[in-house]
């Protein structure tokens, strides 16, 4: 599938995809924030998303800038209150060493060229820059259900690459980062989950989704 294609898919999925957050989902959401959240003191600013989407977790977070290819999403984004710059992860329209941290927030599985688009998060950040991404991950429970659903053909999971967490580590290990800090979370399934969990230390294949927190180094 080409980039503009892949635009178009998401750019028609936009409004279901947020509204989902709001309605059975609402739960899901504030797991994966509160995740997000315990990793959040101390990380330097500015901070970037990149995959920012409809800027629901942007706006939660208190994320100064947003960068997605889609512009149904990207006006979902700006309608939140998130400015957001309109181009690719695997060539962000950025300058060098800009960004104290890079989030990508549940949307690495759907970009398509991920080595260069944690090579480009690395290029914008700042000496001892965090990154942080939160991950659906093809040898956890969802991301492994997310992955069967793409198999059958699923509307939106279809265009994802789901990878495992060893060959996530070596993407960010190769990009020239230091992983630091890792969370799992969302024990329950999606329909299940009734109350907010609180995320575990550790990788767990057990949980839904994976929250990274890493150190760019000097190459």
């Amino acid at each position: 599938m080409t980039d503009a294609t892949r635009r178009w898919l998401y750019d028609d999925l936009a409004a279901d995809y947020d509204n989902w957050f709001d309605g059975e989902g609402k739960t899901v959401f504030a797991t994966e924030l509160r995740a997000l959240e315990t990793i959040l003191p101390g990380l330097p600013r500015p901070w970037l998303e990149v995959g920012v989407g409809t800027g629901r977790f942007a706006r939660a977070l208190g994320v100064e800038l947003g960068v997605d290819p889609s512009i149904g999403v990207a006006e979902l984004a700006r309608d939140r209150g998130i400015p957001v710059l309109r181009g690719r992860a695997e060539a962000l329209p950025l300058r060098d060493a800009v960004f104290g941290t890079v989030f990508f927030i549940f949307c690495f599985c759907f970009i398509a060229g991920q080595a260069p688009a944690l090579a480009e998060a690395h290029r914008v950040l700042r000496p001892g820059g965090k990154l942080v991404m939160g991950l659906l991950l093809r040898d956890c429970r969802l991301g492994g259900l997310y992955d069967e659903k793409k198999q059958q053909g699923h509307r939106f999971y279809s265009q994802a690459t789901f990878c495992t967490f060893p060959e996530v580590r070596l993407l960010i290990e190769g990009a020239g980062f230091r992983v630091e800090r890792v969370l799992s979370t969302l024990f329950e399934t999606p329909e299940a989950a009734d109350e907010v969990e609180e995320p575990y230390e550790g990788f767990d294949t057990a949980a839904g989704l994976t929250v990274v927190l890493a150190e760019k180094l000097l190459k």
